[in-house]
């Protein structure tokens, strides 16, 4: 890995993938809210980790590596978040009106995260959910769990999603 520029930083970012989960650092710039990065114009084509931790699911039991760097295909992706205790302001002003926090349940491949999703007031959820046409959505307070990982739990106060990769039922 080269050196930091003076307007870079690193975190430690968990990203998920149908079939991996992959906990490693990732360089942006200092600028960056890490937490909503895949929904800016700058994200890469390839997410670059710095000495990620890699759980593959491929068969049981799910199978684990380590590597200086990886490089996972951003489309590829199919949720992310900063690791705790990590975590950046919301991206939402909560004294907006006329949204409403729908609970919500989330499978990202084999994880189960609970949480809330933040939609409009005036229409129901699957109206929100087509209209919206946004390639990432938010989860909020989610609490993410594997059945393949028993000892995986984990909480976090924001993460995103790709809403055509995975599948969300209304808790």
């Amino acid at each position: 890995m080269k050196p930091l520029a003076s307007d870079e930083k690193t975190a430690t970012v968990l990203v998920y993938t149908p079939n991996m989960l992959v906990r490693g650092d990732v360089v942006v710039k200092e600028s960056v809210r890490v937490s909503i990065w895949l929904r800016t114009q700058g994200v890469p084509n390839f997410i670059h980790l710095i000495k990620p931790q890699v759980i593959v699911f491929g068969g049981t039991p799910p199978k684990s590596h380590a590597y200086e760097e990886m490089f996972v295909p951003t489309d590829q992706v199919i949720g992310f978040h900063l690791a705790p205790p990590a975590a950046d302001p919301m991206d939402y002003d909560p004294t907006e009106g006329n949204r409403t926090m729908q609970p919500v349940h989330v499978l990202v491949a084999s994880f189960f995260m609970k949480g809330k999703m933040r939609i409009s007031s005036a229409a129901d959820f699957a109206t929100s959910l087509e209209v919206s046409k946004v390639p990432w959505v938010s989860i909020y307070d989610a609490e993410i769990v594997n059945p393949y990982l028993p000892q995986f739990a984990m909480s976090v106060p924001m993460l995103l999603a790709s809403p055509t990769k995975v599948s969300i039922g209304l808790a």
